[in-house]
């Protein structure tokens, strides 16, 4: 296929700009996009075993509502019921309610009080921080780590909001001007002839390989961070109609002694969609006109509204259903055509084997962007002998954000188990270690140069990730009052860091080795002192002589 050269050219000006602005926001989307998918084990991993109580059986969920809410006045107007066996939820104990704090969103103090059933019967509770590591990595990948709201929304969902517009046409762009050589070079990983072409080969694979999962992500991100917008605008249309059918609500006052038997909410369930379970049942201002319940169900195989299920709003004690995200004919054709960007976008639609393609599509997302930077950078070398200060401090930007993303999030897994036993409180801890780690790495990486820093990183990721499982076989080797949950779900975390430290091990060698044995003009090379050095040396002895 043949393009004009100005257009191709063009085309490859719009895709590098588009990318090169945007890489080091979505790389750090991408690679806690990617641990999102396994944020529930990962949040396993973390909790002590003794912050989780016994599961109960079914029937015994109805005498737990009653003495807790009996004996804990905060459980009277909410809280949650957590239902056994659900492997993605088991840190979770069968109720739980918040004493301080509460709401959507990530928050670092929020106290969470839990209650079961003991072997005999009788009524426990415990009351400690909720643990919001896995809410950390999600907070991560929705805002790219930028602080701060602008009105009610995070001010980083919007930057990626925009960030994945100029995705969107970096992707376009690329497509295009590779048109001409797509057939040609399409599996071609021609490492003999540089590591320049390596790399533009690997990223040009993997970028069309995976462009459909891409092209979605990219459309998903802008819809879901300007969607406000998009209704404010829809209102021009509608005036002071409202856009959806509301309920006239109830001005009725409940008692909580009045809430149905629970096996009631599991048979309007099964009667409203076939092939869903409970997962949980959140409650909130019982004793008001206002209350509410939130139902989440999970389906094999099903496309699911948000990352591991869809939601049934009803009333608490008429069972009157208010909304709901279900395939039903009462959503209309509208309702599934939304919820299916919602279930591409999160990946929940076929199980742990739709979140392992996930993961693996989204850590290739981050090599993908990573790949970009560096070519960019290769390609300006190549076009200037002396290093100009923008090369620079790309090359410092890059790896300081990229590989100081990594190096927090692996250092807040790590410290997780170290801050429960020093008695650290454990969200603050989390905050104060990544961002700790993420702004030393940047400041390294500016102090030391990219190559150096790269180096250094490297092998600090990959001892970080080496100690998760190390921490593990220590923690079950010590004799402590904190114990911790041994599950398959929490080996893989530790088999995972295993898998990690290999490859950036890997990586660190590979360049250092660049490092010092490299070309001499590339910005990755810091070997000058050492040849200027030798150089002296050799001029020294000649003049002796």
């Amino acid at each position: 296929m043949k393009i004009r050269s100005d257009i191709l050219r063009t085309y490859q000006s719009i895709h590098t700009w588009t990318g090169i602005t945007t890489g080091l926001l979505l790389f750090i989307a991408f690679f806690a996009g990617a641990l999102t998918m396994f944020k529930s084990p990962i949040t396993q991993w973390a909790v002590p075993e003794n912050h989780v109580l016994p599961a109960i059986s079914p029937g015994q969920y109805d005498a737990l509502v009653q003495q807790a809410t009996a004996q804990f006045e905060t459980a009277s107007n909410g809280f949650t019921l957590h239902f056994a066996p659900h492997q993605s939820l088991m840190h979770h104990s069968p109720m739980t309610w918040y004493e301080q704090g509460g709401g959507r969103g990530l928050s670092i103090d929020n106290h969470l009080r839990q209650a079961s059933f003991n072997e005999e019967g009788e009524l426990v509770s415990v009351a400690n921080q909720q643990n919001v590591l896995g809410d950390l990595i999600d907070q991560l990948h929705r805002t790219a780590g930028i602080p701060g709201k602008a009105d009610h929304e995070d001010i980083g969902v919007l930057v990626l909001g925009v960030a994945s517009a100029l995705y969107f046409i970096a992707l376009v762009s690329g497509v295009i001007f590779l048109l001409p050589t797509l057939v040609k070079s399409f599996f071609s990983l021609r490492q003999k002839k540089g590591a320049n072409r390596f790399w533009l080969d690997t990223h040009n694979l993997i970028g069309i390989t995976s462009l459909p999962f891409h092209l979605l992500i990219a459309w998903t991100v802008v819809v879901f961070a300007f969607h406000d917008m998009l209704y404010g605008g829809l209102s021009l249309i509608y005036g002071d109609e409202p856009m959806f059918e509301r309920n006239g609500g109830s001005k009725q006052v409940y008692s909580v002694a009045e809430l149905p038997p629970v096996e009631r909410y599991f048979e309007a369930v099964r009667d409203m969609a076939d092939g869903y379970d409970i997962v949980s049942l959140s409650f909130a201002d019982l004793t008001t006109p206002r209350a509410r319940l939130s139902i989440e169900v999970a389906g094999d195989g099903k496309l699911q509204r948000t990352a591991e299920t869809d939601i049934i709003a009803m009333h608490p004690f008429t069972l009157d259903v208010t909304y709901s995200t279900l395939s039903i004919p009462e959503n209309g054709a509208f309702g599934p055509l939304v919820k299916s960007f919602f279930a591409l976008h999160f990946g929940n639609f076929a199980n742990d084997t739709g979140r392992w393609i996930y993961f693996l599509l989204g850590m290739m997302g981050a090599i993908l962007f990573y790949t970009g930077n560096l070519l960019w950078l290769e390609k300006r070398r190549q076009k200037q002998a002396k290093q100009s200060s923008s090369v620079t401090i790309m090359a410092k930007l890059t790896i300081g954000v990229c590989l100081g993303s990594v190096l927090g999030v692996a250092t807040s897994i790590l410290a997780s188990k170290w801050l429960y036993l020093v008695g650290v409180d454990i969200n603050p801890g989390y905050i104060n270690v990544y961002y700790g780690v993420f702004i030393v790495s940047l400041g390294f990486a500016f102090w030391q140069g990219a190559a150096k820093s790269a180096i250094a990183l490297q092998a600090l990721i990959a001892a970080t990730c080496l100690g998760v499982p190390l921490t593990t076989l220590i923690m079950w080797w010590t004799e402590s009052e904190i114990q911790w949950q041994i599950a398959s779900s929490t080996l893989m975390v530790d088999v995972f860091a295993l898998i990690f430290a290999w490859v950036f091990y890997s990586l660190m060698k590979k360049t250092y080795h660049r490092a010092y044995y490299g070309g001499r003009e590339s910005i990755w090379y810091v070997g000058q002192r050492d040849d200027a050095h030798q150089a002296a040396s050799g001029h020294s002895e000649w003049v002796n002589k």
